[in-house]
């Protein structure tokens, strides 16, 4: 399937860098194209759910087959591979022992072996799940610790990179949050839009403290990144603070100026490997160092309110160009 009708040399004899987004129907894939497809050609992979993304060539692929891996790497020539496929559900990897371990860690192995062969830059997506949940600041050496199987996959996935790639970048991240692609499945940011603007109560996990950034700005730091030829290195991103699901439910209402009468505490189930101390279920910490990145790369990453702040400048551009277009369709409109 091709977005649209666009002409594509597959020589790249222009200027323009070529990115591969492999699983870009996934949250974090989709969004990705929408960031970098304004300064490089934007290739993605899909599996079952085809999509259309303006100015973006998407295709089926599955990341479990080689010769699809293959096909994929030998067409398009990227210049940058970013591996955006997997489960990224921690209860649903931990109902999924097998599917989730080969789709976030074999199907990693199949991209890294053909970006060699093909000399593309390899960018994994990692978690900062790959730690424990101790109440401290993890820094990228730190040796991971996983207490889910979810954590466990990523760490896996991590390691295999650094072994085996001349050529890589590794994101380990806090949780992102915006708008999917995907209108069949609502991510928890935007059930949470869904139940404000309904009037429907929920209940939000104050339980597990970690950071929340707008998924745009990992597109921001993989093209700052790419742009200043970055090799062979882990970046831990993540909101300068923490919080819980809760907690970041009821800032965003704040800043997005909306009731919180309906954001119930709760605690969300967090599926623990069989091994893991019951203690660890009273509360659990996910902060990273920054400072690695942020010298590295003289930026100062946001608060989880700036974050927020931009979200709302972001939706209300959204909006109004969407607006402009007089495009049809009956879906919610948020600001």
């Amino acid at each position: 399937m091709v977005s649209e009708k666009i002409s594509f040399d597959l020589s790249n004899s222009s200027s323009q860098k070529v990115v591969l987004i492999f699983g870009i129907s996934s949250f974090v894939g989709s969004n990705l194209a929408e960031v970098l497809k304004k300064d490089f050609k934007v290739i993605g992979t899909y599996f079952n759910n085809p999509v259309s993304i303006n100015g973006v060539v998407t295709f089926p692929c599955d990341v479990l087959k080689k010769d699809d891996v293959q096909m994929a790497l030998y067409t398009f020539r990227p210049d940058l591979t970013i591996y955006a496929a997997g489960l990224s559900s921690i209860t649903k990897c931990d109902e999924n022992v097998e599917y989730a371990d080969a789709l976030n860690s074999g199907g990693l192995f199949n991209v890294t072996e053909f970006c060699q062969r093909y000399k593309s830059q390899i960018c994994y997506i990692s978690s900062c799940y790959v730690f424990g949940g101790a109440n401290r600041k993890y820094i990228e050496t730190d040796i991971p610790d996983s207490a889910s199987l979810y954590g466990k996959t990523k760490a896996t996935a991590e390691f295999f990179v650094q072994k085996t790639s001349l050529d890589y970048m590794v994101f380990r991240c806090c949780n992102f949050y915006g708008r999917g692609i995907n209108k069949k499945f609502s991510n928890w940011f935007e059930k949470l839009e869904n139940s404000i603007y309904e009037g429907k109560s929920l209940q939000w996990d104050n339980h597990v403290k970690i950071g929340f950034l707008d998924i745009y700005y990992l597109g921001f730091l993989i093209k700052l990144c790419f742009e200043n030829m970055v090799r062979n290195r882990v970046f831990q991103v993540s909101s300068t603070d923490l919080m819980t699901h809760y907690e970041f439910a009821k800032l965003y209402s704040k800043v997005f100026s909306q009731s919180d009468s309906l954001i119930i505490k709760g605690k969300w189930n967090f599926p623990l490997l069989s091994y893991i101390e019951m203690s660890l279920l009273e509360e659990m910490h996910f902060e990273m160092d920054l400072s690695n990145m942020e010298s590295f790369l003289n930026i100062k990453l946001p608060s989880i309110k700036e974050s927020l702040e931009f979200t709302k400048k972001r939706f209300r551009l959204a909006q109004s160009e969407s607006s402009k277009k007089s495009k049809k369709g009956g879906a919610i409109t948020y600001i």
